[in-house]
């Protein structure tokens, strides 16, 4: 009988190839993701995104979009992940070892009621993450209003951690 060889956590993060930043998170860089790199396997998904995320069903999809480089003590990556009415960027952060600092949602699409959320994020050279949430009507896509938009300034700190700038 054969088993199947349990993969190592470096074999996930190389699923993620380093990227030069800045780049930005909106709704068509996923496709671009999507051709550049390789799918994630089943066997990967299961050893490592399934213990750290909620809300898996069998529609969920998971695209690696890139690693961001020039990290010391952690690996942080950013993936994609398509669920039923929700298209979202985590960035996500390990210890050298493989286990979770912290992740966080920071661009996608989400449908909250009768509006939908579009977030698109930067992220830049020194590790800030600027963030803008626009809302629409579900129902009318052209009735956007750029007063109900909300921006702000995250950092991604030397010890892995994602907090806070505005």
């Amino acid at each position: 009988m054969n088993k199947i060889a349990k993969l190592t956590f470096q074999d996930f993060i190389n699923a993620f190839p380093e990227t030069e930043l800045p780049i930005d998170l909106t709704e068509d860089t996923q496709s671009i993701f999507s051709k550049e790199n390789k799918p994630l396997s089943k066997q990967l998904i299961e050893q490592f995104i399934v213990p750290i995320d909620e809300g898996i069903d069998e529609f969920t999809e998971y695209v690696p979009c890139f690693r961001i480089p020039r990290t010391k003590d952690f690996y942080a990556i950013v993936l994609w992940k398509a669920g039923l009415m929700n298209y979202e960027y985590f960035i996500i952060t390990f210890d050298k070892k493989g286990n979770l600092i912290e992740k966080k949602m920071v661009a996608g699409t989400q449908v909250k009621g009768d509006a939908l959320l579009r977030t698109v994020t930067t992220i830049k050279e020194d590790w800030t993450i600027a963030t803008v949430v626009g809302v629409v009507s579900a129902n009318d896509d052209l009735a956007y209003d750029p007063a109900t938009s909300l921006d702000s300034m995250l950092e991604l700190t030397q010890d892995g951690r994602i907090s806070i700038l505005t």
